[in-house]
C-alpha cells in the first residue's frame, strides 16, 4: 500500500496517509477539520528493504556450494591432525 501526501488549502497543513490504492482521497484535514484537502504530487517512491538484506551468497549454484562444503571439511580435517616432527 502507498502512502500519499495532502495538503490543507485552509490551514497550509501538510500530512501523509497510508491508504489502499482504491481507498477514496481524504477530504477532512486532521489538524483544522475543514473540508479543503488536496493530493500533493510527492518526489515519488522507491524500494525500501527490511530485515536482514539481500545478499549474492543467498543464490549460490549447487556446484559453488559442494566445492565451498568439500574446502571447509579439508580445512577442518587438517586443523585436527596433529603437527609431525
Amino acid at each position: 500500500m502507498p502512502t500519499y501526501d495532502y495538503r490543507c488549502c485552509e490551514c497550509d497543513h501538510t500530512f501523509e496517509v497510508f491508504q489502499h490504492i482504491t481507498e477514496k482521497p481524504i477530504e477532512r484535514c486532521p489538524a483544522c477539520g475543514e473540508q479543503k484537502v488536496e493530493k500533493v504530487i510527492g518526489a515519488g517512491s522507491c524500494i525500501i528493504f527490511k530485515g536482514s538484506g539481500f545478499y549474492q551468497t543467498d543464490y549460490r549454484s549447487e556446484e559453488y556450494k559442494s566445492k565451498a562444503k568439500k574446502e571447509s571439511e579439508s580445512v577442518k580435517c587438517e586443523a585436527k591432525t596433529p603437527e609431525k616432527k
